[in-house]
């Protein structure tokens, strides 16, 4: 390698004085010659050189490649360094497993996190309750003299607070405005003026003096709705149901089948909702599994044709109990309420269910008022009892209208209607 890197050499020095001799020949001058070499020098070798230059760098690294084509055996290691690269992706995918792994209790903690709130919610209706208690405050006068004399005879100053609260209370739990002025001014006559022992305890005999009030506010004519349906003479009893689309008249009506079913009593079906789409086939699904039979028409049939067919029908039966399904309907609706007036008036049913949801509030009370104007109401069905928290609505309805609430809807299945207790309401307002 070095002999012929010295020959190459050689021969290029040999080039360049050859060059050089022809330069100085032209001119002919001798001194500018040592000038000409250093510029000559640095450009005639960049350009005339260069080829060769480059291909004796090129043979001296052909040379130098020679040497490592011959050693050529280390190339077969760079597979394997691929090889070796090849399982890093799997070791990524099983860095990533394990964080899913860890990522899967993560929503369950969280989801238990939750949940627990969601249980603690349950309390938050407890202050609620708490503010409904009703407290008197006696001032110091009162206690001297309730201490010498062992009594407290109330004053106006004494439940003026309480009366206050009370109102607030009803208010909130949907009652009327003017039926919870009413009652807070029957119990201000109650209790001012009236004395109280410190054995019965103040607190105690003023809550039982508001559930009285309000138990008498609530009272109206009692319906024993199984006697009259098997005492009525001839047969059968009539019960037209009425209210607003979607309070639960199809499902009422199965709830009181099977509990005059229980009864002894027999029963038969009016579809009379020929104006809604599948109430027909409502009515049938409750129907199969009650076993009840089901007089129908076609979908805009006349709902009057349709619930007189049924009572000729149960008359031919020997049906003791004809329950006739009509379509829910707004009062302001005149058109489809007239058509309630015409199934009333040719029918003529002993008894007019109106059947509303008991957490409507104010809504219930003011459709109600129309219906009973307009039909004539005789009592009312409240569904989803177990939904009203509040129970307010029943106060302003049994107040107001005085009509009786025959039963409550208390859940999903037919075992589910329950007589009213005035009970119910009063522990929600009272607490």
């Amino acid at each position: 390698m070095f002999d012929l890197l010295k020959k190459k050499l050689g021969k290029f020095a040999e080039k360049v004085k050859g060059k050089t001799e022809t330069a100085s020949e032209e001119p002919a001058i001798e001194k500018p010659a040592a000038i000409e070499e250093t510029p000559i020098e640095k450009p005639e070798p960049i350009k005339e050189p260069q080829p060769e230059e480059i291909q004796e760098e090129t043979l001296i690294e052909e040379t130098a490649t020679e040497e490592p084509e011959a050693i050529k055996e280390p190339e077969p290691i760079k597979p394997k360094v691929v090889k070796e690269f090849e399982p890093e992706p799997i070791e990524k995918t099983k860095s990533i497993e394990e964080p899913e792994v860890i990522k899967e209790p993560e929503p369950i903690e969280k989801t238990k996190s939750i949940e627990e709130p969601e249980v603690i919610k349950e309390p938050v209706a407890k202050p609620v309750e708490e503010k409904r208690e009703l407290k008197t405050k006696i001032g110091i006068k009162g206690k001297l003299k309730a201490a010498i004399t062992g009594s407290v005879e109330l004053k106006e100053s004494d439940i003026k607070e309480l009366l206050w609260e009370l109102e607030l209370s009803l208010l909130e739990a949907d009652v009327e405005q003017t039926t919870a002025e009413d009652i807070c001014k029957k119990i201000k006559e109650r209790l001012v003026g009236k004395k109280i022992s410190r054995g019965q305890g103040i607190e105690n005999t003023v809550k039982k003096e508001i559930g009285e009030i309000l138990a008498e506010m609530m009272q109206t004519e009692e319906y024993d709705l199984i006697k009259e349906a098997k005492a009525k003479k001839p047969k059968p009893f009539k019960i037209l149901f009425l209210g607003p689309n979607g309070a639960g008249k199809t499902t009422s009506i199965a709830k009181l089948t099977y509990l005059l079913q229980n009864k002894g009593l027999k029963i038969l079906w009016a579809a009379g909702d020929t104006f809604r789409a599948a109430s027909i086939e409502q009515m049938e699904i409750h129907a199969k599994k009650l076993g009840v039979r089901v007089i129908k028409h076609q979908y805009g049939a006349d709902p009057t044709a349709v619930a007189f067919d049924a009572v000729k029908a149960a008359q031919s039966k020997d049906i003791d109990v004809v329950l006739i399904d009509s379509a829910g309907r707004q009062e302001t609706n005149k058109n489809l309420m007239r058509e309630l007036e015409k199934i009333s008036r040719v029918i003529q049913p002993d008894l007019k269910i109106y059947v509303g949801e008991a957490f409507t509030g104010q809504a219930l009370l003011q459709q109600a008022k129309e219906y009973d104007k307009i039909i004539g109401i005789d009592g009312f069905i409240l569904s989803k009892i177990d939904c009203d928290s509040k129970g307010g609505t029943t106060i302003s309805l049994l107040y107001k209208i005085g009509k009786p609430v025959l039963f409550v809807g208390t859940g999903q299945e037919y075992k589910d209607l329950e007589a009213f207790k005035p009970k119910f309401v009063l522990e929600k307002i009272i607490g």
